[in-house]
């Protein structure tokens, strides 16, 4: 957005926060960001008011100026499949429409009253289904200084300094073990920012001897140049699942997020492909089972059957061609209804 020559009225660092804690030291700064949209929006005659992700924060602002008038969409849907489902009444409150990425959420708002549209993925738009090959891989590995003679491994600890503190020895302990089993082999983890760049550094520092090469930014060409992908749940689970990667699925919380996450949580599986699918495509290793042993059997067990069965990524395919719809336009389309004068 910024690149498209968009103005920012805060500093988009103030929103870097995760779980439960971080909000809560931020809030003072969350809420005069809050006060001071809402004042700037209606004073300012607006058409639209389009609140993507952070949902906390956005639904609360959009609520705001919808009681003044001002029509809302809200782009994307929360998780409201995962955990905390009465939550649905309470977005119809604040936004005129929910932009869905994945095809079983409408259902979940419309039960409710709540107009909700799937618009598709935009990554499965990005990602043509050809991509994630050989030609791919190759020139992926290319851009990113990789030989082609060895079996690369992404590692895919987070984005955040919370995340990167909780899982990044646990990642690298877990490249260890799969190091005496893929030799050659090299370890890849793309860095968000300068200060998760550093923080690997010094983590890497303590696992003298392993190969890990750390890339500025680039998630995706990082997982196109892999042969298998060690990654907490999240987004990065469907590009891998796009790229038709062998995966395994971790995540760690603090001890007090994790209690309440697993009390609210509604979803049997974390990882989208398992979400998407219905069943237990990829593996998933949370929490005390987030151990580098497990870990690493996991993922050689992926990457020996992905090389053995032909069939493997079948159903990869199959998630992709339904996510593929051209999720911006859809999008665009579904804002523009709620423009009077279109």
């Amino acid at each position: 957005m910024l690149a498209e020559g968009l103005l920012p009225r805060a500093d988009m660092s103030c929103f870097n926060v995760n779980g439960f804690v971080d909000p809560l030291k931020r809030l003072p700064d969350l809420f005069r960001t809050l006060t001071d949209l809402v004042g700037h929006f209606t004073r300012t005659p607006m058409d639209v008011v389009v609140g993507v992700d952070f949902n906390v924060f956005n639904l609360l602002l959009e609520r705001r100026v919808k009681r003044r008038g001002i029509p809302t969409a809200h782009y994307v849907s929360p998780s409201v499949y995962a955990w905390r489902r009465g939550r649905v009444k309470k977005i119809g409150r604040s936004t005129d429409v929910v932009m869905a990425l994945f095809p079983f959420e409408p259902a979940l708002y419309e039960d409710r009253g709540v107009r909700a549209v799937f618009v598709g993925h935009p990554f499965a738009d990005e990602i043509a289904p050809g991509d994630g090959g050989a030609g791919g891989r190759r020139a992926a590995r290319a851009e990113l200084g990789l030989p082609d003679d060895v079996t690369v491994i992404a590692l895919l600890p987070g984005s955040r300094m919370s995340e990167i503190d909780l899982m990044a020895d646990t990642f690298l302990g877990t490249a260890v073990r799969l190091a005496e089993s893929l030799r050659p082999c090299a370890f890849v983890v793309p860095c968000a920012n300068r200060r998760i760049r550093d923080a690997m550094e010094a983590r890497c520092r303590a696992f003298d001897g392993l190969d890990v090469h750390l890339a500025d930014g680039n998630a995706r060409t990082v997982l196109a140049a892999a042969d298998g992908v060690l990654v907490k749940s999240g987004t990065g689970t469907l590009e891998a699942m796009l790229l038709r990667r062998p995966m395994a699925v971790t995540y760690r919380l603090g001890a007090v997020t994790y209690r309440i996450v697993k009390a609210l949580k509604r979803s049997e599986f974390v990882a989208l492909p398992n979400i998407l699918s219905g069943r237990p495509l990829v593996p998933e290793l949370l929490q005390d089972d987030a151990r580098p042993d497990v870990l690493a059997d996991a993922l050689l067990g992926e990457i020996t059957r992905a090389r053995r069965d032909p069939e493997y990524f079948g159903e990869f395919e199959r998630q992709h061609a339904n996510l593929r719809l051209g999720a911006s336009e859809n999008a665009a389309r579904t804002v523009l209804s709620l423009v009077k004068r279109c």
